[in-house]
């Protein structure tokens, strides 16, 4: 099991892109697997980190704030400048402008704790800084897209605090209480859980490439290079905050991460709902869905091994 594991963790990316190119050109191979799916995947891999963690582990990141102050305040500040400013260099469509802006005010989403996790980076930090601005953005996603676009979104509070609730906290937490006193039975299924991640990152990349074909495919080039600018600059940006503040390893990697991968699927939501007279609003969402699980295994793959 442990060979198979260092297998896939090894060429996780090249597997990963695969998947994609295959949802994407024959995306009928991939129609069985369900969008609904997505959450019910994330929980089954929170669950697994839980396993892997201690209450220590979070404990210490919420004795010394300092460093979820911080990915925070770069996650509000960094994402939706670098969507305007890239918006505009690259003269989106008002469509699009308004697409991308909303993928660059919304929270960072779910799957960075996993990439984190596999990364070997701060899964506590990440995990904390997820719920952190997923708190906040009911408030600051609105409030960010005024300031941009001169126009407002509706943001549901409940839904978003009961998501993050239901999809990464009850999970992790199960994992915590079970490692905590079955510690030595979870030992043993360690090598396993890099596998189960994965699989869970191929199957939602595949359900949301294969439900999206169409749309990507007929999307310009323009909109592809600014989503993918957007993800890159925005690890970069995470990663020299993080240097900035003299953070360790695992929490450059943490912050980085976190800044980069956005709640693409709540973007895409937003713009359908906020603004149904503008259909090519929703797709940078669904691109930066697709684009940042294949771009956070790839750099998972790098990070792992420094």
């Amino acid at each position: 099991m442990k060979k198979i594991s260092d297998f896939i963790g090894k060429y996780m990316a090249w597997i990963v892109l695969i998947i994609a190119a295959l949802a994407l050109f024959l995306p009928g191979t991939c129609l069985w697997i369900q969008t609904k799916w997505i959450n019910y995947l994330l929980m089954i891999v929170m669950f697994g980190m839980g396993l892997t963690m201690k209450l220590a582990d979070f404990t210490v990141v919420f004795k010394q704030p300092r460093d979820v102050i911080t990915g925070c305040v770069a996650q509000f500040v960094i994402m939706p400048l670098l969507a305007f400013g890239l918006g505009k260099i690259f003269g989106l469509s008002d469509e699009l402008l308004v697409g991308v802006v909303l993928v660059g005010t919304c929270p960072g989403g779910t799957s960075s704790n996993v990439i984190t996790y596999l990364s070997g980076g701060d899964t506590a930090l990440s995990v904390g800084m997820t719920s952190i601005n997923t708190l906040l953005a009911p408030f600051l996603t609105p409030a960010l897209t005024y300031l941009y676009l001169r126009t407002t979104v509706s943001v549901d509070v409940k839904s978003m605090f009961l998501s993050i609730i239901q999809v990464v906290l009850i999970p992790i937490g199960l994992g915590l209480l079970i490692n905590k006193f079955f510690g030595k039975y979870t030992q043993k299924i360690t090598d396993l859980l890099p596998t189960v991640s994965v699989t869970a990152i191929c199957l939602i990349v595949a359900a949301v490439v294969s439900h999206n074909s169409a749309k990507i495919l007929s999307t310009g080039l323009i909109i592809f290079a600014v989503v993918i600018l957007h993800n890159l600059l925005g690890y970069l940006c995470g990663y020299l905050v993080a240097v900035l503040f003299k953070m360790d390893l695992p929490r450059k990697k943490a912050v980085a991460i976190e800044i980069g991968m956005q709640n693409s699927g709540l973007a895409t939501s937003l713009a359908g709902s906020a603004f149904p007279n503008m259909a090519m609003a929703t797709v940078p969402g669904a691109i930066f869905s697709v684009w940042h699980n294949i771009s956070g295994a790839i750099l998972a793959g790098i990070l792992k091994n420094r």
